[in-house]
């Protein structure tokens, strides 16, 4: 039994798991959409940190404070310890267990009696291994696999809520910013609304002006109030949303007064983007590694096939007195194997089997489900980036013109040429006009987000490198 024990030690490790190949990913080798050079044919992009793109020091301070507190991020910290621990308790299966015990044995009884413990003393220290399974057929080892690809797994994850956590900060940041200027409008088109209905009234008095005037005067200070108080909200609830990314309350001198005063956005995204950067994205990550677990668990479930062999193994030393305890003669040994072959379960091996391919297709779609999710995202955003900048300088333009236009009406109404709803119809244009644009910079703001969401690398937010195309 001896001489044989190294050699099962030797056949351990033998793994039935099917060799694992990366999926080809499912999308085209470069983007359908964007600006030139958004298409440049370099193999990959190098990360871009969150602070090369999003440079306003206040955002980038509010950033820093939800990366170390936001509560979520906490959650996903935890996994990735409780994933850990997991994974070093399946990798100690693999290894065996050795305990050592110590013990005395004191026996008292009186001479001439029917007992047979006679008395005296004896000592023992044992040490030995408990059902230690040899890996012949790569069961442990496989389940090991599993546990650390499903550990890296959640590594990917904590990754993942990490970049999401600075978009949605960055996002929240920008709605405050154009909340905040959709209200400044509000606010203003209500103030000039107010003179020209005290105005009106004025006129109205004085006979040089029907009250149609007067009431349609009252609709846009009516519009410009109703704005003003869903804006207030609005913003209010900015700020509390701003708050619970952060998991604390924001100094108000961090806070955007108004989208135009956001500083510092990055205008492009750096050339050489290569459809193969999507495989570092944190979400694809996730799933390649949920993948290579799946893989694992099929060798695990074929091994159960095969006999199990344990081997229990206890050295030690014994004698009746203490002094005697470390002699030669003290010494004994036992090993006793145990081997367990299935011959009838029920079919529960081959449903164990089938369930874990069955899981490793799944995990195979949701990779390539992943893969295209990404593509579809960046796709999308890239798409939108190469022509907001046309559309907001549109948008300045009839901002423009319709102030001009204001301007002019008036002075064309003053001297009696236009009407009174000329007038109002250049106000309202000009108000239209006003929160266009700032919609529009709120787009293109977020856009840019989007774009560094849906890109997936961060140098200061990503810490693990994306797995190697083959291999365990």
């Amino acid at each position: 039994m001896t001489a044989g024990l190294p050699a099962l030690l030797a056949l351990a490790g033998c793994s039935l798991a099917p060799a694992y190949h990366r999926p080809d990913p499912a999308i085209p080798p470069s983007w359908s959409a964007g600006a030139p050079d958004l298409r440049a044919d370099e193999a990959a992009l190098p990360a871009v940190s969150y602070r090369e793109i999003f440079r306003d020091p206040h955002l980038l301070a509010i950033i820093g404070q939800a990366l170390a507190n936001n509560q979520d991020l906490r959650v996903a910290l935890a996994n990735v310890a409780a994933a850990r621990a997991q994974s070093r308790v399946a990798q100690a299966q693999i290894l065996p267990q050795l305990d050592v015990t110590a013990g005395a044995d004191v026996r008292h009884g009186e001479a001439g009696g029917a007992s047979n413990n006679l008395p005296g003393k004896s000592y023992a220290l044992d040490g030995g291994l408990s059902g230690f399974e040899v890996d012949l057929f790569g069961r442990l080892s496989n389940l090991s696999t599993a546990a650390f690809n499903e550990y890296l797994g959640t590594e990917a994850a904590l990754r993942s809520a990490r970049l999401t956590l600075v978009a949605q900060v960055a996002a929240t940041y920008l709605t405050l910013a154009a909340d905040r200027s959709l209200l400044a409008i509000a606010v203003d088109t209500e103030d000039s609304a107010t003179r020209s209905v005290e105005l009106t009234r004025v006129r109205l008095a004085g006979g040089l002006a029907p009250r149609t005037d007067l009431r349609q005067a009252e609709t846009i200070l009516s519009q410009a109030q109703s704005d003003k108080a869903q804006l207030t909200t609005q913003v209010a609830q900015d700020r509390a949303a701003l708050d619970l990314l952060v998991g604390a309350p924001v100094a108000d001198a961090d806070l955007p007064a108004a989208i135009e005063t956001v500083e510092g956005l990055r205008a492009a995204i750096p050339a050489g983007l290569d459809s193969r950067i999507l495989l570092r994205r944190p979400d694809v990550v996730q799933a390649e590694y949920a993948l290579r677990a799946a893989n694992a668990r099929i060798g695990a479930a074929r091994a159960a096939f095969f006999p199990t062999i344990s081997l229990t193994a206890v050295a030690g030393l014994a004698s009746t007195a203490l002094s005697a305890l470390f002699t030669g003669g003290a010494f004994n040994w036992q090993v006793a194997p145990q081997a367990t072959l299935p011959i009838f379960d029920g079919g529960a091996n081959r449903g164990n089997l089938a369930f874990a391919k069955a899981e490793r297709d799944a995990a195979t779609a949701k990779y390539q489900k992943a893969i295209q999710t990404a593509f579809s995202d960046v796709a999308t955003a890239l798409a939108r980036r190469a022509t907001i900048d046309d559309q907001l300088a549109a948008d300045t333009r009839l901002e423009a013109a319709a102030a001009d236009t204001l301007t002019l009406v008036t002075a064309r109404y003053q001297r009696g040429i236009d009407t009174y709803l000329d007038l109002l119809d250049a106000q309202r244009t000009l108000y239209q006009a006003r929160r266009t644009v700032a919609n529009t910079r709120l787009v293109r703001a977020t856009n840019l987000v989007a774009v560094y969401r849906a890109l997936g690398g961060d140098q200061l937010v990503d810490t693990l490198p994306p797995p190697t195309g083959n291999g365990g």
